[in-house]
């Protein structure tokens, strides 16, 4: 591969980087070609873009973003392959439905909401991440239910007030 083609490359996953928050760095290796096409299929159902890619090339594009990646470099061993997604904790659950059925892929590591998470053992912790629109959702559930305790307590105090004023009404 030559020079010019390589560089092509680097910029290309360092514009994938910036136009997608998240992304997991996973090894696939030894999967035969019905079970990469079957994570490739699922990836595709849940809007996460699969990449294989030469370590040196990921890590130079690392080192053109503005954001620190160096708590990622060791784990650039070996078979890489980068889950681009726009939904921080999709490829987590993503992986461990597939693992129900197969070994791999296994997580390398992670780069979740502004942070780095490295190992294996992250994995449960990357599946329970809320994202945005989980968080959001959260939050707006919160603030309604004081506010339907609020007008549910004036319905049914509005109601016994009418209630006594009928019933003073009809004394006089």
């Amino acid at each position: 591969m030559r020079r010019d083609e390589k560089q092509q490359i680097v910029e290309s996953i360092a514009q994938q980087i910036r136009e997608n928050n998240h992304f997991y760095l996973t090894d696939t290796a030894g999967l035969d070609a019905e079970a990469t096409s079957l994570l490739r299929r699922k990836c595709f159902e849940k809007n996460i873009e699969l990449v294989v890619v030469k370590n040196t090339l990921l890590k130079r594009a690392f080192e053109q973003l503005d954001n620190d990646y160096s708590e990622l470099y060791d784990v650039l061993k070996g078979s890489t392959t980068v889950m681009f997604t726009e939904v921080g904790n999709a490829p987590a659950k993503l992986i461990k439905e597939f693992r129900k059925k197969a070994d791999k892929p296994v997580l390398k590591g992670a780069f979740v909401e502004e942070c780095a998470y490295v190992g294996e053992n992250q994995l449960e912790t990357l599946a329970t991440v809320k994202s945005k629109d989980e968080l959001i959702g959260d939050i707006v559930a919160l603030l309604q239910s004081p506010m339907k305790n609020v007008v549910s307590a004036l319905q049914s105090s509005g109601q016994t007030i009418v209630g006594v004023l009928k019933t003073l009404s009809e004394k006089e």
